[in-house]
């Protein structure tokens, strides 16, 4: 089994911002040179996640109200991010993905997201880990 590891960064605009990273999951897995195995994607920090979704305008808006029903800014215990805190907490930091002859086994409609949580914009790492055999 190999390993390969790749990170790139981010710069963010905060607040519920949703950005397609898939290309870039794809380039990366290419470049491993892996064709069976796994990808994990993580981003470190606790007001971030990664996630899949259809990356479609509509659904991106629904997506953003839904969160936002969900975990409101308001009363909370933690001063002035908590609901950013608890948002990235209810989807995660990391996602994984197989890798099925070079190509990560993701659904016709399916995209790889990285998903600001924050309040304010932020400078942001995703790594990307890739296991398997070529």
């Amino acid at each position: 089994m190999k390993a390969r590891s790749f990170e790139f960064k981010l710069e963010t605009k905060g607040e519920i911002e949703i950005i397609d990273i898939t290309d870039k999951i794809r380039e990366y897995i290419n470049k491993s040179g892996i064709k069976n195995g796994i990808a994990l994607i993580f981003t470190p920090g606790s007001t971030a996640a990664i996630a899949t979704i259809e990356y479609e305008p509509n659904l991106i808006e629904d997506f953003k109200n839904a969160i936002n029903k969900l975990i409101s800014k308001g009363m909370w215990r933690h001063p002035i991010n908590a609901h950013s805190h608890l948002r990235a907490t209810l989807l995660s930091q990391s996602l994984s993905i197989p890798i099925v002859n070079g190509e990560p086994a993701l659904g016709t409609w399916q995209q790889v997201v990285f998903i600001e949580f924050d309040t304010r914009p932020r400078n942001r790492r995703v790594i990307i880990q890739i296991l398997g055999a070529d």
